[in-house]
């Protein structure tokens, strides 16, 4: 089983990093040096003005560790990383499906699947500990119908239009998940690119997280992470990191940004607002709490549905990864998609 590792994560701008013998060497311009080990890191995220050596990156790539640049409000700007791994031929194979209609639909169904019933799961927790609203109701039997439906599309246009249609279902019930009363985190639906009020701002910077993890995953064990099945093909796009990200929404990303809100640990005063463009964004010191709680939800233990494996959540990308490429390589019927327990 590979080893849950850290993700490395630099906020502080105008921080500069640098290749010193084994270790990632943290220039601040406040406050003291930091020296990390390597060995330790599988994947470095910089938020804003942060800089690195060309000799970083060069150790960073031959390691395996990812580089993942973002904007101060958590928008990707690029990433850096070395040759990919794994047979040429699971490529091949990942290639020749997505271009035949039935198994790419067949593909897309699964990841629509999963999504659909981790979202199901999400409303079905709340109506356990808090009971139940008809908003609630009304779209877990929604997702309920898509997800029997699913069983028989074979169709990528036909999957792509039942995941669309879903996923504002569940958007607008997701206001009765959240206990808060404070009109701070009032949400009227999803918008992005850039957020418009704080609900919106944590999503949009845990999907870009777990798209970091997910695209990793699928590259370590050797597939192409920009030949999707659900998502179309698109020049700069990690079509099929965004197919997986699908599935894990809900579990990673959702829960934890309910969590975070009914939970007191961020507030109305963690958030700025840009007068000019509306964007809202996490303050400095709160988007470090928030990146420290991602890295202990990824800590948390669970078992596999699926490989009855008992393992950390950060994990999860890596073990979905494998099981898509046993079965583009033929190992297995049909890709087993992660259904929330």
């Amino acid at each position: 089983m590979k080893p849950l590792q850290n993700i490395l994560y630099i906020t502080k701008p105008g921080a500069y990093l640098s290749k010193e013998r084994e270790t990632i060497h943290i220039r601040l311009e406040e406050g003291p040096d930091v020296k990390i080990p390597i060995h330790g890191i599988s994947g470095i995220v910089c938020f804003g003005t942060v800089g690195m050596s060309p000799w970083l990156m060069g150790f960073c790539a031959e390691r395996n560790v990812a580089v993942t640049f973002l904007t101060d409000t958590g928008r990707f700007l690029a990433r850096v990383h070395g040759p990919m791994h794994g047979n040429v031929l699971l490529r091949r194979a990942q290639y020749r499906t997505a271009d035949v209609a039935d198994q790419s639909g067949t593909l897309a169904a699964a990841f629509v699947t999963g999504k659909l019933y981790n979202c199901r799961q999400a409303l079905l927790r709340c109506i356990r500990d808090h009971g139940e609203t008809p908003a609630l109701r009304e779209t877990e039997k929604l997702l309920s119908d898509r997800i029997r439906t699913l069983t028989s599309v074979e169709d990528c246009d036909t999957a792509r239009g039942m995941e669309g249609d879903a996923a504002r279902a569940y958007f607008s019930a997701f206001p009765d998940l959240i206990r808060k009363s404070d009109p701070a985190f009032a949400f009227s639906g999803r918008n992005r690119r850039p957020p418009k009020d704080a609900v919106n701002a944590l999503l949009s910077l845990f999907y870009t997280l777990l798209v970091h993890d997910v695209r990793s995953a699928l590259e370590t064990v050797g597939l192409d992470s920009a030949v999707g099945f659900l998502h179309k093909d698109r020049p700069g796009r990690p079509s099929l990191a965004l197919d997986m990200m699908e599935e894990l929404r809900p579990v990673f990303c959702d829960r934890l940004t309910v969590s975070l809100i009914n939970r007191e640990q961020v507030r109305a005063s963690d958030f700025l607002t840009n007068p000019d463009s509306g964007a809202v964004t996490l303050e400095d010191e709160a988007r470090k709490r928030v990146l420290a709680a991602w890295q202990k939800m990824k800590q948390e233990t669970l078992t596999h549905p699926f490989t009855d494996e008992k393992i950390a959540k950060g994990l999860i990308p890596f073990i979905q990864a494998r099981l898509l490429a046993r079965h583009l390589r033929g190992d297995l019927d049909g890709y087993p998609p992660f259904l929330w327990r």
